[in-house]
């Protein structure tokens, strides 16, 4: 866990460049063009998202329907472990893990559920974790961990060969989601690094 958790210090932030309009570009390769729609790969890389046709780009989302053991918990998806942490309650938390997909996404639809952003703070098991946190940076690098141990998503992970895993459509301000894009893509591509 730890040789994880420095790979994923040592990542470099991965830079989109803006063109006109909503263009964005890595490495001079097109990833969004002017109306907003997300190319899923390119020569150089892999744009992540559960509503793409290109099959690794789907299943290396979130949303996708992994089953993953968590600190002892089962949960169907690393999206529903995600949207568990901002309920407070372990037993709602329990119930919002068994969800994926877009379904998993939308249990935070809750009444109450996204106030963690004007707290901060998330939860698991009754304790509480700040979002700018180091405690919750290492929260996030088990649950990747976790996830990687389910051995269709570590081969899919493995499969995306020297291909840099992007998700440009992730938010980028902490403030706002429970996993900005950084961090996601900072754990992603390190996960190519660990062993089978």
């Amino acid at each position: 866990m730890q040789e994880f958790s420095q790979l994923r210090r040592g990542f470099k932030p991965i830079v989109l460049k803006q063109g006109n309009e909503k263009e964005l570009f890595f490495n001079g390769e097109l990833v969004q063009d002017e109306k907003g729609i997300i190319i899923p790969e390119g020569d150089g890389f892999i744009n992540i998202g559960y509503s793409s046709k290109n099959h690794l780009s789907r299943m290396l989302s979130n949303l996708y329907p992994y089953e993953i053991v968590f600190r002892d918990e089962k949960a169907k998806s690393i999206e529903g472990v995600l949207q568990a942490i901002k309920h407070s309650e372990p037993d709602v938390q329990k119930l919002v893990m068994q969800y994926s997909g877009l379904d998993a996404y939308h249990t935070r639809g809750s009444t109450g559920v996204d106030d963690w952003r004007s707290r901060q703070s998330l939860s698991w098991k009754n304790q509480t974790m700040m979002r700018d946190s180091e405690q919750y940076q290492v929260f996030l690098d088990e649950l990747f961990s976790a996830a990687f141990e389910n051995p269709l998503y570590a081969k899919a992970i493995k499969s995306t060969g020297d291909k840099v895993l992007l998700h440009s459509v992730g938010n980028e301000n902490p403030q706002e989601t429970v996993l900005t894009r950084n961090e996601y893509e900072s754990r992603i591509n390190s996960l190519k690094e660990k062993e089978l």
